[in-house]
């Protein structure tokens, strides 16, 4: 079987963000056989404008984010809770690599969702409106790997995500289900 790439998008910006070491430890949990990246390349998408999304015209950051989506099998996106809601950014993201409608990067494309956030919510606001976002988008939402962490600050505060034995499991268990998803494996998607 060839190997499975599961492209990761990080909703924060911030080098140390709990939400990116998330990603990180999630990309740590990948079995044999599968591929996790986390792109790198969100700050330098401009917001999107229907005025640059036209042949000759698409800034270049937004079409390596367009291709690296359409050459993953899987999306992870990793979302904290900003007022409420995704961050700009991630839903940026999603807003580029949804055009041309109907036929854009992410159309038929699996994607769980993992959010997080200081509060016992646990970035739940944030995950429903990705949810949303990513479904009128035409993705194919993996809604049994989706994953919330609440209060970050107690729970990863002194150590990375990847020291926590239970957010390994829960989190390989969120790759596996998407990974699944991905290969066409999954009964109830």
């Amino acid at each position: 079987m060839p190997q499975t790439r599961i492209l990761t998008l990080v909703g924060s910006l911030r080098a140390a963000s709990i939400n990116r070491q998330l990603a990180e430890a999630a990309a740590q949990t990948a079995p044999d056989g599968v591929d996790i990246t986390i792109y790198e390349g969100l700050a330098d998408i401009p917001f999107y404008n229907e005025d640059l999304d036209v042949p000759g015209a698409v800034p270049a950051a937004a079409q390596a984010l367009r291709d690296a989506i359409a050459a993953s099998d899987g999306l992870l996106l990793v979302t904290p809770e900003y007022n409420g809601t995704l961050s700009a950014v991630l839903k940026n993201a999603i807003d580029w690599a949804s055009r041309p409608y109907g036929v854009g990067a992410l159309k038929d494309r699996s994607v769980a969702v993992v959010s997080g956030s200081m509060s016992p919510n646990a970035g739940q606001w944030a995950h429903g409106d990705a949810v949303k976002a990513l479904g009128v988008a035409g993705a194919k939402v993996v809604e049994s790997a989706h994953l919330h962490f609440g209060g970050f600050g107690q729970r990863f505060g002194e150590a990375h995500p990847r020291e926590d034995a239970e957010a390994l499991t829960q989190l390989a268990a969120t790759v596996r289900e998407l990974v699944l998803s991905a290969r066409g494996e999954l009964v109830s998607a």
